[in-house]
């Protein structure tokens, strides 16, 4: 297939280029670096010529709801809007798992990213998945004050953004099937002490202050909402086999 990937040169998006080319299909990347340009539609008509399947793993790093639900509704509408212009036969976006019970910031925004997906007009899957391992650093370089990391209370089941990726080329593969079973890492976790092993291993002298968020985000982040119902798929890679791959790979 001719596969576009939206974000990426992200996270996940680096790797669903590199696992779909792996496996023998035409990639093109869809990022500013490659003159696309997703909230104001630039470059998206003529990067979508004959393009089978779209694959959205774009995001923005925003706390401010309004700015995520403006991201997620101008890119999604552009992005379908070219794709069914162009003759995309399949649109499949990458999620977060617990979207529907912390609706504020960037979960607001792929709620709406979801529902623009749906109503699109372009047969769709989504994949929900949980963080990935590589959000505990940027949670510590977001959170961080001098030698103070301030870390939310939050109970998290963290998975392979390699792993992730693999599951949106096979979905790609696999055609439209609407609303996939939520994909996590293989152990539920407290986020401090993902936290506290990654900066021992990276020798960074922090100390952890606890944070507690609040509101309906806060709530569902202790409570283990955020993290797969039983029945769900499930990743290989632990956060320390990750941790213990930093500097070897």
């Amino acid at each position: 297939m001719r596969i576009a990937v939206a974000g990426g040169t992200g996270t996940v998006g680096r790797h669903v280029v590199a696992i779909a080319r792996e496996r023998g299909h035409n990639v093109v990347s869809l990022s500013r670096a490659d003159g696309v340009d997703l909230i104001t539609g630039r470059g998206l008509d003529r990067a979508l010529e004959g393009v089978d399947t779209v694959i959205d793993v774009s995001g923005v790093q925003v706390l401010s709801t309004k700015k995520a639900v403006d991201f997620f509704t101008s890119a999604t509408q552009n992005l379908v809007a070219a794709g069914k212009k162009a003759g995309v036969k399949h649109h499949v976006v990458l999620s977060i798992v617990g979207i529907d019970k912390a609706n504020s910031g960037l979960y607001a925004g792929k709620l709406v990213q979801e529902d623009e997906v749906r109503h699109g007009g372009v047969p769709w899957t989504i994949l929900r998945s949980t963080q990935f391992h590589e959000f505990v650093p940027m949670s510590i370089k977001a959170a961080s004050v001098g030698p103070l990391a301030f870390v939310p209370t939050m109970v998290t089941q963290p998975v392979a953004a390699k792993e992730v990726a693999a599951a949106l080329v096979d979905a790609a593969e696999a055609g439209p099937k609407g609303r996939l079973p939520d994909l996590g890492g293989p152990r539920t976790e407290q986020l401090k002490d993902l936290v506290s092993a990654y900066l021992a291993k990276t020798g960074q002298k922090k100390r952890i202050i606890p944070l507690r968020v609040p509101g309906p985000m806060g709530t569902a982040m202790r409570t283990g909402a955020l993290i797969p119902a039983p029945g769900s798929a499930v990743g290989r890679q632990t956060f320390q086999e990750w941790l213990d791959a930093i500097g070897t790979a």
